[in-house]
C-alpha cells in the first residue's frame, strides 16, 4: 500500500530523520510511505497542491493526532484527515493519550469541568463534548483512533 503520513512531524527539529525512519518502517512491512517532505515545493500554494496530490494517490492515511501547539491536533493534519475521508480513504490516527477528551481537558486546565443541566462546561462556560471519545467526534467517529505511535497504527491498518 501507499500510505500518506499526516501529522505535525514535519515541523519538528528532527523532521528529516523521522521521515527516513518512517519510510524504513513502512518499507519493512511492504508499504510505501508518502511523506509531505518528499516534495520540492517551497511556496504555501505549492506545498498544499503537492500534499493534496499525495493524499489522492495514497491507499490509506496514518495520522499523528497528538496535541500540537495546544490542546488539539495540528489543524493542517485535521484538514488532511478530512480530505482523505472525503476521498474514501481509510484513516488510522494515533495518540499517546486515549483517555476521554473531557478528562484530558480537565487535566489540561488543572480544574474539574463544571456540570450544568447535564452538560459539561469549561471555565469560560463553553460546552465540552462528553462522548467518552479521545478526540473531537469529527475525528474519532470516522477514523480508527489507537493509542500508540506509527508502528501500532501500521499494525492496525494492516489488519483492517
Amino acid at each position: 500500500m501507499k500510505i500518506y503520513l499526516a501529522g505535525p512531524d514535519v515541523f519538528l527539529p528532527d523532521a528529516l530523520a523521522r521521515a527516513e525512519a518512517a519510510r524504513q518502517l513502512l518499507a519493512g512491512h511492504g508499504h510505501r510511505a508518502l511523506i509531505p517532505l518528499d516534495n520540492s515545493e517551497t511556496t504555501a500554494a505549492g506545498i498544499y497542491r503537492a500534499n493534496i496530490a499525495l493524499i489522492a494517490d495514497a491507499d490509506a492515511v496514518i495520522a499523528n493526532l497528538n496535541p500540537f501547539r495546544g490542546f488539539e491536533p495540528d489543524s493542517g493534519t485535521a484538514f488532511e484527515v478530512g480530505y482523505a475521508l472525503a476521498l474514501g480513504k481509510t484513516v488510522v490516527g494515533y495518540v499517546a493519550d486515549d483517555r476521554p477528551q473531557a478528562d484530558k481537558l480537565a487535566d489540561h486546565l488543572g480544574a474539574p469541568l463544571a456540570r450544568v443541566d447535564g452538560r459539561l462546561l469549561d471555565a469560560q462556560q463553553n460546552a465540552v463534548e462528553n462522548f467518552a471519545l479521545p478526540l473531537n467526534l469529527m475525528l474519532a467517529i470516522p477514523c480508527r483512533i489507537i493509542r500508540g505511535g506509527l508502528e501500532e497504527a501500521l499494525q492496525v491498518l494492516g489488519g483492517r
